[in-house]
Order: structure tokens, then C-alpha cells, then sequence
């Protein structure tokens, strides 16, 4: 190995971090915004909080192993829940232009 590419891997090696700060934090292999109800769970155990963690972390694992994360799969419920025809607002409930000056 010369001493530029050895040079160049030592660079890479210090400054690998700064690629890495923009993925998302996992907690056991999960999006850890999802482990909020972990956290719930913690302050609250009891067996009905128990069994809604677990079906919560199912549901989150099932949509990331689909290839959503997150919060696209919150937007995925959020669809399934209003359904897939969005009424318009009328047109006296539209927000209009103001003008304070």
C-alpha cells in the first residue's frame, strides 16, 4: 500500500462519524420514535399496556420491513384511517390572504 492511499484510509477513518449523523437511531432494531411506547410502558405497566407495546412494535416492525420508516408509516395509517378520497374545503372555510398593512 503506498503511503497516499494509506494517507487517504487514515482520513476516511477519522472523519467516518460525519457520514453516519444523519441515520436515524434504532433501539432493538427499530426506529427508536417508535419505542415511545417502551417508554409508556415503563411508568405504566400494567397487562393492557403490555400487550398495546407489543402490537404497536409489531405493526412499526411490519411497515419497516416493508420499507417505510417511521414517520412515512405514519402517514400510511393516517391514509388507511381518512381513506383515499380527500374532500375539498368550502370556499368559506378556505384561509384567505390578509393584508396588515
Amino acid at each position: 500500500m503506498s503511503t497516499a492511499a494509506s494517507e487517504d484510509t487514515e482520513v476516511e477513518r477519522q472523519n467516518w462519524h460525519w457520514r453516519n449523523t444523519m441515520r436515524p437511531a434504532r433501539f432493538f432494531n427499530l426506529d427508536a420514535r417508535a419505542a415511545l411506547p417502551f417508554c409508556i410502558l415503563l411508568f405504566y405497566f400494567r397487562l393492557h399496556s403490555l400487550i398495546l407495546t407489543i402490537i404497536i412494535t409489531m405493526v412499526f416492525y411490519a411497515f419497516e420491513k416493508k420499507g417505510l420508516v417511521f414517520p412515512s408509516a405514519l402517514r400510511a395509517i393516517r391514509v388507511w384511517l381518512i381513506g383515499k378520497k380527500r374532500y375539498g374545503w368550502f370556499a368559506y372555510k378556505r384561509r384567505k390572504l390578509k393584508d396588515f398593512g
